[in-house]
């Protein structure tokens, strides 16, 4: 298992088994996903010492855990549990633009592919909602990653249930850990939980949510997404950004009140999976190394970019070396103030 001297970079996510159909009617069959992989991807583009924290069943691929070793990538955080646990992750994508978690068997169907066995007693995706005191087998504990990660500075926490959400951030501020960027999970960012989100934002250093789930979670309330993004950074988080998917980010500065819109670094969207993720993987990366929000945003964008030109997590780390620095260079120019 790798170990990683300098660590500065820590990711807490989940870990999946993909079963992807594409835009381009290509199937991708259990193959290495979850947050925490494209989060780390997208970091790792453009730094090293990193970190993951998250947990698996005792059926996980073994190979799959030596890969993230090859990478140069510190997975002593990742525990492995002694039962197993579905991680199964369905995804069809009849364009780039629309993404569809049900039925299986008749996406399968429709591009005239065998159904994988492996795939069999896929249970449909029902909306869950987290407890407030109740751990789950996924949820992270303190003891599950070992102290010497707490010499890191940087954290980001990929949509996990709300009481991991809720005890992070509070554990790695025991160690070294000051920059702490979140992205929400749907299964408490909705208005079952509205007075409990103001106390999981206050403190953190960026607030990375989805277009989709924001509206999920003011419901009425507010209908402008700028309106949306203020009153989060009320809740004591000065830079929220609002990911849009192929139409790219909002930024909001909360200090200087400064609005920022960046497009979508154009590509050809092999597979959409975890673009959102690499984004916050490399934000983690400009934030902490420059703690400029704008140039956090436009890293991450790049990151996005590079994930969707390919299937596994990892493709964009073969990229040319450079390719990244230049699509930065190139989308620089191409934001403008709201």
């Amino acid at each position: 298992m790798s170990y990683t001297p300098n660590l500065h970079y820590l990711l807490a996510g989940t870990l999946r088994r993909n079963y992807l159909l594409t835009p381009q009617g290509k199937a991708a069959l259990d193959v290495p996903g979850g947050s925490l992989l494209y989060s780390a991807a997208g970091l790792a583009i453009w730094e090293q010492g990193i970190g993951l924290i998250g947990r698996v069943g005792e059926t996980y691929p073994q190979e799959w855990l030596k890969e993230i070793d090859q990478r140069g990538i510190d997975r002593r955080g990742i525990r492995t549990l002694t039962e197993e646990i579905d991680l199964r992750y369905f995804a069809a994508y009849p364009d780039p633009e629309t993404r569809e978690l049900d039925n299986p068997v008749s996406h399968f169907a429709r591009l005239g592919l065998p159904f994988p066995k492996t795939l069999l007693g896929y249970p449909s995706p029902t909306p869950q909602m987290d407890s407030r005191q109740r751990a789950t087998p996924l949820t992270i504990r303190q003891n599950d990653f070992p102290a010497e990660y707490l010499n890191a500075t940087a954290a980001h926490l990929c949509p996990l249930d709300f009481l991991s959400h809720t005890l992070l951030p509070s554990a790695l501020r025991q160690g070294h850990v000051r920059t702490i960027t979140l992205d929400p999970s749907e299964s408490y960012f909705n208005p079952v939980f509205w007075d409990d989100v103001p106390v999981l934002m206050n403190g953190l250093s960026a607030f990375l949510c989805s277009e989709e789930k924001l509206n999920n979670f003011f419901q009425g309330r507010v209908t402008d997404l700028w309106e949306m993004a203020e009153t989060l950074a009320g809740y004591g988080c000065d830079i929220i950004v609002i990911k849009r998917g192929s139409r790219g980010q909002y930024v909001y500065d909360g200090a200087n009140h400064t609005r920022w819109v960046i497009p979508a670094y154009p590509v050809q969207a092999l597979d959409p999976t975890g673009a959102g993720d690499a984004f916050c993987g490399g934000f983690l990366a400009g934030y902490h190394d420059h703690f400029d929000p704008l140039l956090a945003a436009l890293m991450g964008n790049i990151s996005a970019s590079m994930i969707l030109e390919g299937i596994h997590p990892f493709y964009s780390l073969d990229a040319l070396p450079g390719l990244a620095k230049a699509r930065l260079e190139a989308l620089q120019d191409r934001v403008h103030k709201a």
